[in-house]
């Protein structure tokens, strides 16, 4: 073999390799359009997720800050018999644990278990507004794995209908779509339930600090209405 063949062959060779070289080009933006339009659900899931987690985070740290003399001048407001200075300073004080005393302070003259009752009631309602918007994080958290799969299976569909659209002339650009739309959602779908499922928990662990910081409060109110007069 003479000098020109050996060049001759060396340059097929570099094209061939030129040819066959994969493209490594595609970013995570044309993967997900490669996904279909269950990308679309699953992107408001996520963005809805996003929101919930940021806004009950800022209302649970607003819901934790209390005055650390809050109840110590309740307890001297209504052991000096003034009442309504203690309701003005719970109206003034925008938080649970304000609300919930306020409830006790209005029934004031009650049986023990009328006052606790209301107490209670007033602390359901302050827990169901903390707890707002936690059901979508759950359903989230539980569905989009299920979306993602759904996916998988329409787009296996595809790919067997390309395939047998395409008969003997099976290649693989013509499956790679449904291909693509299987597993980028299946990726999609799992991403979004566990972001939501860490975000449900983060924020149910928030909120039952919180629950137990009330229960806290409301014993020491129960304890000042119970504390006999010096």
């Amino acid at each position: 073999m003479n000098l020109l063949q050996i060049a001759s062959v060396q340059d097929t060779l570099q094209q061939i390799t030129t040819s066959v070289e994969p493209q490594t080009t595609t970013n995570a933006l044309d993967l997900a359009f490669k996904g279909g339009w269950l990308m679309i659900v699953l992107l408001v899931l996520l963005l809805l997720s996003v929101y919930v987690l940021i806004e009950r985070t800022l209302v649970i740290n607003k819901a934790r800050q209390e005055d650390s003399s809050f109840m110590n001048r309740i307890k001297d407001y209504i052991l000096d018999g003034k009442i309504e200075t203690a309701m003005s300073l719970c109206r003034n004080t925008n938080t649970p644990t304000a609300r919930m005393v306020e409830k006790g302070i209005s029934r004031l003259g009650r049986p023990t278990a009328d006052v606790m009752s209301a107490i209670e009631n007033q602390g359901n309602i302050e827990i169901s507004k903390l707890e707002k918007g936690l059901p979508l994080l759950a359903t989230t958290a539980s569905g989009a794995p299920m979306i993602g799969f759904l996916g998988t299976v329409t787009g296996m569909v595809k790919a067997f209908m390309s395939m047998a659209s395409a008969g003997a002339n099976v290649d693989v650009t013509i499956l790679s779509t449904g291909i693509y739309e299987a597993l980028v959602t299946t990726v999609g779908g799992l991403v979004v339930g566990i972001i939501a499922l860490f975000a449900y928990n983060y924020l149910t662990t928030r909120i039952k600090g919180i629950v137990n910081k009330l229960e806290m409060r409301i014993m020491e109110f129960m304890d000042i209405l119970n504390e006999p007069v010096a």
